[in-house]
């Protein structure tokens, strides 16, 4: 799965004014900033994960974002689990497409916490 491109996309409308407003738009449904957990609303995560979800996916890619409708729904859904503490940071970063069964990926694995800390999550995980 490439929820890179997914991630990226979803951090850009919190950059991109012009790119919240048409997701707002297109989303019909909360301010069109869907770069973190905390900015992910309930009814942008059901708007995300339904029957916009290929409208999304289409929009994102005409924009140079390409992604699957399914690795947009993976990517919301792991959001929304990790948000309602269904699942740990560990399982947030496999589900993100890191696995810790290595070194080498369990550097990856921190990279990866390191990156969603700052721009995702808004809280520090190298304490835990």
């Amino acid at each position: 799965m490439s929820t890179a491109t997914v991630l990226q996309f979803m951090q850009k409308t919190a950059d991109d004014a012009a790119l919240r407003q048409q997701l707002e738009e297109l989303l019909g449904v909360g301010d069109g900033d869907i770069s973190s957990e905390s900015e992910l609303d309930a009814e942008e995560t059901e708007a995300l994960k339904g029957e916009r979800a290929p409208i999304v996916a289409e929009f994102a890619a005409k924009n140079g974002y390409p992604f699957s409708v399914d690795e947009l729904v993976a990517v919301v859904d792991a959001f929304q689990k990790h948000q309602a503490g269904e699942i740990s940071d560990q399982e947030f970063a496999t589900l993100m497409g890191v696995s810790s069964h290595t070194s080498r990926n369990q550097n990856a694995v921190q990279r990866l916490a390191t990156y969603l800390t700052r721009t995702y999550l808004g809280y520090d995980l190298s304490s835990t």
